[in-house]
């Protein structure tokens, strides 16, 4: 049997109790800021690298727009000066049966954008709202 990459198109993402159908998750990210050093009296030329803090990418959720579902922008609405709602996410990459091989979580998410969709007059596509939503950590889970 052939061994094959995972497909990226079933994906299901949960907060709290609601388990929500996205069209796009972007933005499932870690890397470490490189710290550079050299001291003046170094015999090399070149600058020491060191790994220094972790950065987080923001997380942007799309999915269709529903009538009367007006959930991510009421998320977005607890945001106020220094406090906000904040959430786990857990997104799960799924396969063929609906069952997780890929799970993610998402520490203390709050949301730090909304847009609702773009309006054309001569469009013929789906009504997509965003949201995008800060962490304070992303881990694989098993």
């Amino acid at each position: 049997m052939a061994n094959y990459p995972l497909p990226k198109f079933s994906f299901l993402i949960e907060w709290g109790e609601a388990r929500l159908g996205f069209t796009e998750v972007t933005g499932l990210e870690r890397s470490v800021e490189v710290i550079e050093y050299r001291e003046g009296s170094s015999k090399s030329y070149s600058k020491l690298k060191m790994p220094g803090m972790e950065a987080l990418a923001n997380v942007t959720l799309k999915r269709g727009t529903f009538a009367g579902d007006i959930s991510f922008y009421t998320w977005f609405n607890t945001v106020q000066m220094n406090t906000a709602e904040r959430r786990d996410v857990i997104v799960k990459l799924l396969n063929e049966e609906n069952e997780p091989t890929m799970v993610w979580r998402l520490a203390n998410c709050f949301a730090v954008k909304y847009q609702a969709s773009e309006l054309k007059a001569d469009g013929n596509e789906v009504a997509i709202e965003t949201l995008e939503i800060a962490h304070e950590g992303l881990s694989m889970v098993s």
